[in-house]
């Protein structure tokens, strides 16, 4: 945190000698999705679609990670290999998001429990509902950010 918090940090001081658009960075730290255009999205929609569908095969090692690692192995799955193929798959589709997006904490944090909620345990039916349930969240949370303060626009991060 704290060495990414002083890498922006040097960017913004050097925003003039590296010909940074500083508007440009700003609305990357607050998580803004008005300037995402399709050529954006058709360059992540193979990394996050193939991500999704091959975390989906993933939906009973997760299930039986819930239970323990203990638990998990006693049912036949290899611990180790699924946490780091889980955490690399996590990875890129957090990475892909944000590349988009920006820094738009609250969905992570707040859809996945809610999803579970409503869903319950199973990752067969929790992973898509995330997926959907998040897409559905940001695209509200921009429609009342760019519709509350009219004609200004509130980033959605915010």
């Amino acid at each position: 945190g704290a060495l990414m918090a002083s890498i922006m940090a040097l960017l913004i001081l050097m925003s003039d000698r590296l010909q940074l658009n500083l508007q440009s960075v700003y609305s990357f730290l607050l998580g803004h999705i008005s300037v995402t255009g399709w050529g954006q999205l058709a360059v992540i929609a193979p990394l996050v679609v193939g991500g999704v569908i091959f975390a989906r095969f993933f939906a009973f090692h997760l299930n039986a990670l819930s239970l323990g690692e203990e638990g998990a192995a006693y049912v036949g799955v290899n611990v180790e290999r699924d946490k780091i193929v889980i955490l690399g798959l996590g990875s890129m589709l957090t990475a892909a998001a944000v590349s988009i997006s920006g820094l738009i904490g609250f969905v992570g944090l707040v859809v996945p429990h809610a999803m579970r909620l409503s869903f319950g345990p199973d990752h067969r039916l929790l992973l898509p509902a995330a997926a959907l349930g998040g897409g559905a969240f940001v695209i509200i949370a921009d429609l009342l950010a760019r519709t509350v303060m009219a004609p200004s626009e509130i980033p959605v991060g915010v």
